[in-house]
C-alpha cells in the first residue's frame, strides 16, 4: 500500500481510452491512495458514474453544482489533492488546459491545484504530433505539469503510431514515484 494516505484527483476526459482509466483507479486505490474522480461531461460518454462512484467509494463530480444544489468548489478540491492526475488527456482538454479555458469542472480544478498535476495524454497519431498539441504539452510542462508520455502502438483508429493511452500499471507506477519524490524532497534544501 505505498499510497497508504494520499489523496488522488483524477480527472477522466473524453477519449476512447477512458476505459483503461477504471482499472487505473483500481490499482490506485489497491495501493491505499483516496481518489476522487472528476469527469468532463465527454467522459460520461465511456465511463459510466455508477462504475466510478462504486470503484472509488466516492461520488462522481462533473458539475460544479451538485444535485442537492450544493456548491463543488473548486478551489476545495484543488487545495487537498497530493497530486491531480488527469488520464487520459485530450487534445481538447490539454489545449484548454494551455491557455486558461476552465469550461468544466476539471478545468477549474486544473486551475485553482496547488499539486502537482501529473497528465498523461491519448489521442490519434495525427492529433498528437500536430504542431498545436506540441506547443500546449510543452506549455504545460513549462508550468510544472509532468507529462506521461504516451505509448507507441495500435491506435483505436487501427492507425499505429505515438498517442496510445500507457498501460494503467505504468501510470500507477509513475503515481507512486511522484508521491515518493515530493515525499522525499521534503526537508531537503535547494
Amino acid at each position: 500500500m505505498r499510497l497508504k494516505g494520499k489523496k488522488i484527483l483524477l480527472g477522466i476526459t473524453g477519449s476512447i481510452a477512458a476505459f483503461k482509466s477504471v482499472h487505473l483507479l483500481r490499482l490506485l486505490k489497491k495501493e491505499g491512495a483516496d481518489v476522487q474522480v472528476i469527469l468532463t461531461p465527454f467522459a460520461e460518454k465511456f465511463v459510466t458514474r455508477g462504475t466510478i462512484s462504486t470503484l472509488s467509494d466516492n461520488p462522481v463530480l462533473s458539475e460544479f453544482f451538485r444535485e442537492d444544489g450544493m456548491w463543488n468548489s473548486h478551489v476545495e478540491l484543488g487545495s487537498k489533492a497530493d497530486l491531480f492526475l488527469i488520464a487520459p488527456a485530450t487534445a481538447t482538454t490539454l489545449s484548454k488546459m494551455a491557455n486558461g479555458m476552465p469550461d468544466n469542472l476539471l478545468l477549474a480544478v486544473y486551475l485553482a491545484a496547488k499539486c502537482p498535476v501529473a497528465f498523461a495524454p491519448a489521442m490519434d497519431v495525427d492529433m498528437y504530433n500536430h504542431p498545436a498539441t506540441r506547443k500546449n504539452i510543452e506549455i504545460l510542462q513549462s508550468f510544472g505539469n509532468i507529462l506521461i508520455e504516451p505509448a507507441t502502438g495500435e491506435l483505436a483508429s487501427g492507425m499505429e503510431g505515438k498517442g496510445r493511452f500507457r498501460e494503467p500499471e505504468e501510470i500507477a507506477e509513475t503515481v507512486v514515484n511522484i508521491l515518493n519524490e515530493k515525499k522525499n524532497s521534503r526537508g531537503k534544501r535547494s
